[in-house]
């Protein structure tokens, strides 16, 4: 089942990078008691999340601290390293948290998965946004297959 808003976000394990290696990164600490701004993409380093996706969200990262978000956070079912290297490369640092959630268990959490095994992906997260506020969702735009339009960093700040 697919979450919606009004819903808790499911509680996980993630992983980011850290100059002492990966760490884990809980959901509830994550998401409890602050406004968070998530993206999800199927893949880093892909050419419409590294073109499109990730870099509307580093332009526009004062306008969502400005609205009241307090952390930014892009999501793909990649491991730690591949998600840290694709931060560096994209200059998201002091601007968005990148997250691996590497065997795909929160996008499984949420029902937002898609299968990607025709272009050599597997098990991936769509493409969506979510705001959460204090663990709950309260925005959520799940993308068509394909389509990059209401996961995009304009979209979320007009819901803000």
């Amino acid at each position: 089942m697919t979450i919606k808003a009004g819903d808790n976000v499911p509680h996980a394990v993630l992983t980011k990078m850290t100059a002492d290696g990966p760490a884990p990164v809980d959901t509830n600490d994550l998401f409890g008691d602050r406004t968070v701004a998530v993206f999800a993409v199927p893949g880093a380093f892909t050419p419409t999340c590294s073109a499109k996706h990730l870099p509307g969200f580093v332009e526009k990262a004062s306008e969502f601290h400005d609205k009241g978000v307090d952390e930014i956070v892009c999501l793909s079912v990649n491991d730690a390293f591949v998600m840290g290297a694709w931060g560096k490369s994209a200059g998201t640092e002091g601007k968005i948290t990148m997250l691996a959630d590497g065997n795909g268990d929160f996008a499984k959490a949420l029902g937002l998965t898609m299968d990607g095994s025709r272009f050599g992906m597997g098990l991936r997260a769509q493409r969506f946004s979510m705001l959460v506020k204090d663990g709950k969702v309260v925005e959520l735009n799940i993308e068509e297959p394909g389509a990059f339009k209401v996961s995009a960093a304009e979209h979320m700040l007009a819901q803000l």
